[in-house]
């Protein structure tokens, strides 16, 4: 099982989607809720964020490889596959 980074901004109602999404994956499968999220928020954490290429948040990063970075067009469903891929790549 592999840990991944979740970079987001407090405010964002899109991070807000992907925490809720995290919240209902976990809920619903045991082995997602094992899988270790270190959550980094951006503005507080801005040089850690500086050495990872992405502009949109939520974004997501497995061993340094961006997993999945929001759209500015996307609404919770799709968030939502989007983390829960993320979760099944950390499970292989």
């Amino acid at each position: 099982m592999q840990s991944l980074k979740l970079f987001y901004l407090e405010n964002c109602p899109y991070c807000k989607n992907a925490k809720r999404a995290v919240v209902t994956l976990t809920q619903e499968n045991a082995k997602y809720a094992e899988i270790p999220i270190e959550w980094i928020e951006e503005s507080q954490n801005a040089t850690l964020a500086e050495q990872f290429d992405y502009y949109y948040v939520p974004t997501v990063f497995m061993n340094g490889r961006k997993l999945y970075e929001c759209s500015p067009s996307e609404g919770y469903e799709e968030i939502r596959a989007q983390i829960k891929g993320a979760f099944d790549a950390a499970l292989r």
